[in-house]
């Protein structure tokens, strides 16, 4: 259950830059002189208009063989419309152009999440359209073409894909097919080949519950491909298979070449000379490792204690690409900060580049370059090219030019903390953060403890100003990494598993009173915040702990039990593994779950609900609202029509984040 809305990771319109403050508004300010002033009373140069402007996501970049970057651009501003653009991959002044028109929005709804919606081979993209789900394809400057046909009829299944390549041989595209029927049943995975001609759907593999990364043999004799079953995840159980093809490009000898319960497999791919690479985590990290003449052996001569992958919600994200015939570049995550490596093949050794990041959400590579959107504490996200050799970056694509004059950024600070069970747990701390206020005598700032969706996901460091928002207005923020966080490797992430609603919750309370302890915030004005699995940590933490002030959930799970009965084929087992097997544990769910403890609620919450969700639905907000109110607890409740699991539009985001200050400073004072 991550969220593709959990603040945004970037900054404003193009053009504008926020300084110091020189004029007064809610409290006094006087040009050079530092006020002092009630933590959360602080003037702030962010409105949230101009947060929820700033939000554009930049995904799936790739360096295409047409001498083009491509990456896809979502639009908050455009109605949350995903736009796939281009830039000449060797000319900085290169304008920006939108390979797909409107009204053309570029996304895939397989697993709902999606994933890569688009592929380029030889100058023309095969894209995914939202409101169809159908394949189209499109030449820059031209009108788009539909290549998939339409449903048969009325009540004909519907197609839906992801995860792009091309099998050029023989004219095709393969992809992650999910076939959809009228009848409400379970939607059926599989690997497909769609015809780059006529747009016939061939199913190549099937039988697994789900599928990912369809990838061919540079030969184009073997496919290879990832599947898992019910109840796994793919960070669980994701194994590898290869098979070959015949002259007709069908697969045939299937082969098990890695992974299983103990050690998933992500991300394959085929060198040139024909040897399949991929990450594995045999010793509890995910690693690079390769398979030929039928053996499996890593890369490295020892692990390194570093996450080179992470969790596969979204299909076709990739961390690593080679860049030459002898060259890997890769991006791996360790304790909470990502890196940029090199591994040189004929060795092999490795190389890690100078300048830590804090987030990579997506890098590949091609002819000695490296592309990848990043994220840094200072400045927002970014699509760049980089040189592996030296480090060197280029902007192809920032999100905004600088937002915020440097004086006003609350920097993240790492931390971590004893917990229960014996365990350390992480966190990022951003104290609150005004070049021209302070906090008033004696006085410590709110704290809002922020946590993430999924479970099984991370949150990083760069700059976000959802988190800046805050900061700059008095208020310190504690963004966790609780038990069950990727990025730790995989004894932490399955720390959860059997306790969702336990561990999660004591991590959150436990930075909470190891902060108030250090006296870096007031333990009297605590709140908790989440979105999807993070909303359920959040109703969670104030229906069986009574440590927090406040909360606000943003389309959070309420009742597992209807959760298990109303979710996505994606995640319909997922609960099994969080909590425990169903219906054997059914005490364990509706022990954890908020619906049935509202009368132990005992402070105010604000609910944020999409009214399309399709993962966690809006009865589990309405429920919560609706008890929480009939025991007299103040439940404020916002919805909105077009949003889904994580919200897009920008007019969405503007209220939610007003309406949550707005709701803070009443309970607050």
């Amino acid at each position: 259950m991550p969220t593709h809305y959990s603040g945004p990771v970037a900054s404003g319109p193009a053009g504008s830059q926020i300084r110091r403050s020189t004029q007064s508004s809610a409290a006094s300010i006087l040009p050079g002189v530092v006020t002092q002033a009630r933590c959360g009373s602080w003037t702030s140069p962010l409105s949230a208009a101009l947060v929820a402007s700033s939000v554009r996501r930049l995904t799936f970049p790739s360096l295409a063989d047409d001498g083009y970057a491509y990456f896809l651009e979502g639009r908050p501003d455009d109605g949350g419309r995903n736009v796939v653009c281009r830039r000449r991959a060797d000319d900085p002044g290169a304008a920006i152009e939108d390979v797909t028109p409107p009204p053309f929005n570029v996304r895939s709804r397989v697993h709902e999440y999606g994933g890569l919606p688009y592929l380029v081979h030889r100058g023309e993209v095969s894209f995914v359209n939202l409101a169809d789900q159908r394949l189209y394809r499109v030449l820059p400057g031209q009108a788009p073409r539909a290549l998939s046909p339409p449903p048969a009829g009325p009540d004909a299944a519907t197609w839906r894909f992801a995860d792009l390549s091309i099998d050029a041989r023989r004219g095709r595209l393969l992809a992650v097919g999910e076939r959809h029927a009228r009848d409400g049943s379970e939607p059926k995975n599989c690997v497909v080949a769609v015809d780059l001609g006529d747009g016939r759907v061939d199913v190549l593999v099937q039988g697994a519950d789900f599928y990912a990364s369809p990838t061919l043999s540079p030969d184009a004799t073997t496919l290879a491909w990832l599947s898992w079953s019910h109840p796994h995840m793919p960070w669980d159980a994701a194994a590898l298979f290869v098979a070959d093809l015949d002259a007709d490009g069908r697969p045939g000898g299937e082969r098990h070449v890695a992974g299983d319960q103990r050690a998933s497999v992500c991300q394959p791919a085929f060198h040139a000379d024909g040897t399949l690479y991929f990450v594995f985590e045999p010793e509890g990290f995910w690693n690079l490792h390769r398979w030929s003449d039928g053996r499996v052996e890593p890369i490295l001569s020892s692990v390194i204690p570093m996450e080179f992958a992470a969790p596969l919600w979204g299909l076709g994200t990739s961390t690593w690409g080679f860049s030459g015939t002898d060259e890997i570049v890769f991006a791996g995550t360790r304790d909470g900060t990502w890196q940029i490596g090199r591994i040189d093949l004929d060795g092999p050794t490795l190389a890690m580049l100078p300048a830590p990041l804090c987030a990579v959400g997506h890098l590949s590579a091609r002819h000695g370059r490296a592309i990848l959107t990043e994220g840094r504490p200072d400045r927002s996200t970014a699509v760049s090219l980089m040189d592996p050799a030296s480090g060197a970056t280029e902007i192809v694509r920032a999100t905004s030019p600088p937002l915020l004059d440097p004086s006003y950024v609350s920097r993240p600070e790492a931390i971590s903390f004893p917990t229960t069970a014996g365990d350390t747990a992480h966190a990022f701390f951003y104290p609150p953060r005004h070049p021209d206020f302070a906090p008033a005598p004696g006085e410590r700032p709110p704290l809002i403890v922020m946590a993430h969706g999924g479970p099984t996901g991370a949150t990083v460091a760069s700059l976000n100003l959802a988190v800046q928002f805050w900061t700059t207005r008095g208020f310190a923020v504690a963004d966790v990494n609780y038990r069950g966080s990727s990025g730790y490797g995989r004894a932490y992430r399955d720390r959860l598993y059997g306790q969702w609603g336990v561990f999660d919750v004591d991590d959150c309370v436990a930075v909470t009173k190891f902060l108030v302890a250090g006296g870096r915030v007031d333990g009297r004005r605590l709140a908790i915040r989440g979105g999807s699995a993070g909303g359920y940590t959040t109703l969670a933490a104030l229906a069986f702990r009574d440590t927090f002030a406040a909360g606000a959930s943003y389309y959070g799970v309420s009742d597992i039990e209807a959760l298990r009965r109303d979710t996505h084929k994606f995640e319909s087992h997922y609960d099994q593994k969080l909590i425990g097997p169903y219906p054997a544990r059914r005490d364990l769910y509706l022990a954890r779950s908020p619906i049935h403890f509202a009368d132990r609620l005992r402070c105010p919450v604000i609910f944020f609900q999409g009214l399309e969700d399709k993962v966690v639905p809006p009865s589990q907000a309405e429920a919560m609202v609706v008890a929480l109110r009939r025991n007299g607890i103040v439940a404020e409740y916002l919805a909105f029509a077009g949003e889904e699991h994580g919200f897009r539009k920008a007019d969405t985001v503007a209220r939610c984040l007003t309406a949550e200050l707005a709701f803070y400073c009443r309970v607050f004072g």
